[in-house]
């Protein structure tokens, strides 16, 4: 038996990336899956291969995310998971370059689409008794330097929607947590930087290659990794943890790596006249 078995979850952002990797795994462990996106050919398509539900949703939308809701309770009679996955690279550049429309798209996409998800997914969830919901954040909600300024300014927003929101809903058993992942390949990294949407997944190995040496774990982040933790998160297994923001980074957060500090060391050590 799945440890998601008999339970209902919609993914936003789900068709590609670490919502296609969370759809796949919660599928795998026994959930009803509503695939939520705006691209439609793709997310249609994993639905059919997986036997889930597509429904076409612009998270910037209140109609669109609360239609995405009424899909899961009209499709299946529940709602026990909503992951608010939805994301996007966002405004790109120094801060004087960033357009005020470009500011406003990005936190519409990041924080405003988080919000919405809960808003319409809290009441489904709270008259049932319980159940989870999960908001996609970065690391770059913690540190600096991870992203890009509005990107890292929306992901801190969603960690602290997240905490405060907990407060609330825990008292009814709704349980509001966020992943914030690390350095992970997908393709919206590739389009963050001009790449061509029908070009994107082909930029994959290049991206990947790049993240390789980029933390402690000496391997690149992997959409699953993300997607293993929030089906701990939608799970029974984590049915004490309320308002936690779970780092999944391979060690990237924690600081300078050891090897760095060493190479840093021996340098001011030549600097020095030092040997050793």
């Amino acid at each position: 038996m799945g440890r998601l078995e008999g339970k209902v979850a919609v993914i936003t952002g789900g068709a590609s990336g670490i919502g296609e990797a969370s759809v796949r795994l919660f599928a795998e462990e026994g959930a009803e899956v509503v695939v939520a996106d705006v691209q439609d050919e793709r997310g249609g398509g994993l639905a059919s291969e997986l036997g889930a539900e597509y429904v076409h949703a612009d998270v910037t939308r209140e109609e669109d995310v609360e239609a995405a809701v009424s899909h899961a309770v009209d499709a299946y009679g529940r709602l026990d998971c909503m992951f608010n996955n939805a994301g996007i690279a966002g405004a790109v550049g120094p801060i004087e370059s960033v357009t005020v429309e470009a500011f406003d798209r990005t936190v519409a996409v990041l924080l405003r689409g988080v919000f919405l998800g809960i808003k319409h997914a809290a009441p489904v969830i709270r008259a049932q008794g319980g159940g989870s919901i999960i908001n996609t954040a970065s690391v770059a909600a913690i540190r600096t330097g991870y992203g890009n300024h509005v990107y890292s300014a929306a992901k801190a927003g969603v960690v602290q929607l997240t905490r405060s929101v907990a407060m609330e809903l825990g008292e009814d058993n709704v349980r509001v947590n966020c992943v914030l992942p690390g350095y992970i390949p997908t393709p919206m990294i590739a389009l963050a930087r001009g790449v061509p949407l029908g070009e994107a997944d082909g930029k994959l190995g290049v991206i990947t290659e790049s993240f390789r040496e980029a933390q402690p774990i000496r391997r690149p982040g992997r959409p699953d990794d993300i997607a293993k933790a929030a089906l701990w998160l939608a799970s029974d297994d984590s049915g004490f943890v309320n308002g936690h923001a779970l780092v999944v980074d391979g060690g990237v957060s924690g600081g300078r790596m050891w090897s760095d500090y060493q190479d840093a060391i021996k340098g001011l050590e030549r600097k020095l006249g030092l040997s050793r």
